[in-house]
């Protein structure tokens, strides 16, 4: 999940910090997540998920099929 969540953030062309002010929180504790140092709570999960618009599967490796989505649909 980490990877995954990094290679998402990078070819959005986003920093962690842009991430981390998307979440309300800071870099480092961000970072922390890219690393697996910590596991991201499901709020932050779900966040992602829409950000990029991916699923949870998709994000949690239960699937590499990267289906994207439109909240509004």
């Amino acid at each position: 999940m980490y990877k995954r969540i990094r290679d998402l953030r990078k070819n959005a062309g986003l920093t962690q910090k842009q991430i981390a002010q998307y979440l309300k929180m800071s870099q480092t504790g961000y970072s922390k997540y890219e690393t697996g140092e910590n596991n991201p709570p499901i709020v932050v999960l779900c966040a992602l998920a829409d950000y990029y618009h991916v699923s949870l599967d998709y994000l949690m490796e239960r699937t590499d099929t990267k289906i994207t989505y439109s909240k509004n649909t």
